[in-house]
């Protein structure tokens, strides 16, 4: 249908105008190839792979597809088509932080809570986390989702060495009774050891002086014997 009002040309709605024409548009999923004339009809191309066109159309290029880029912390949602384009959301540990017409443009990774603090909300498609504070007799080395109670080393009949701070626990050891109880122990018996080696080395070595004195003395008799013998047997 044609209204001229004056010099001017009023299209339906869903036509468009060419020169002195008003031509249909072509449907979702296509662009013009050809204007129409007086003497023929407006011809439509079909949009290219890694194209698409979502309404009636007067241009004759399709939109290309929006890429999810990986590298900016995006994934497909749901993929491109001829009538629809690519709706991207964020990848696990991202949140979205520009949307438009439901696809995500733009995302970014969660916060990473510090030591010292727990998450108190975990980070969404939507949102970022949050993180608190550890308050005091509590840790966290920050992936905690509530800060842990430091250990009581004495309920565990431990001694402690050194205390918990927010981002570490409490250290425990052994109590200190117990090492002096070794200690009284083991002293002792290394000091009775260290005595009794050389009070034994002298016995053992008075001994043996003995034994050889006796050994000599029996030499000396039999040697006397032997000479009277001999003398005797001299004057015979």
């Amino acid at each position: 249908m044609k209204v001229f009002s004056g010099n001017s040309l009023t299209c339906h709605p869903a036509e468009y105008q060419t020169g002195n024409e008003c031509c249909p548009m072509c449907p979702p999923g296509s662009c013009v190839k050809t204007n129409c004339t007086e003497f023929r009809s407006r011809s439509c191309l079909p949009c290219l792979e890694g194209t698409y066109m979502n309404q009636p159309t007067e241009r004759t290029q399709c939109f290309p597809c929006t890429n999810c880029d990986a590298g900016s912390g995006l994934k497909i949602k749901t993929s491109c088509t001829s009538t629809s384009d690519t709706v991207c959301e964020p990848l696990e540990g991202f949140y979205c932080m520009d949307v438009k017409d439901k696809c995500c443009m733009a995302a970014q990774r969660h916060k990473h809570c510090e030591p010292g603090q727990y998450i108190s909300k975990k980070g969404t498609a939507s949102t970022d986390t949050e993180c608190s504070d550890c308050t005091d007799g509590t840790f966290s080395n920050g992936t905690f989702t509530s800060c842990q109670p430091h250990t009581q080393c004495e309920s565990v009949n431990l001694q402690l060495i050194r205390p918990g701070t927010a981002t570490t626990d409490a250290q425990c050891g052994h109590s200190s009774n117990t090492t002096v109880t070794v200690i009284s122990i083991v002293v002792p018996i290394v000091l009775l050891i260290c005595i009794s080696l050389p009070i034994v080395y002298i016995v053992r070595k008075k001994r043996k002086s003995l034994t050889d004195n006796k050994g000599n003395t029996r030499t000396s008799t039999q040697e006397k014997e032997y000479r009277d013998g001999r003398e005797e047997h001299s004057i015979i």
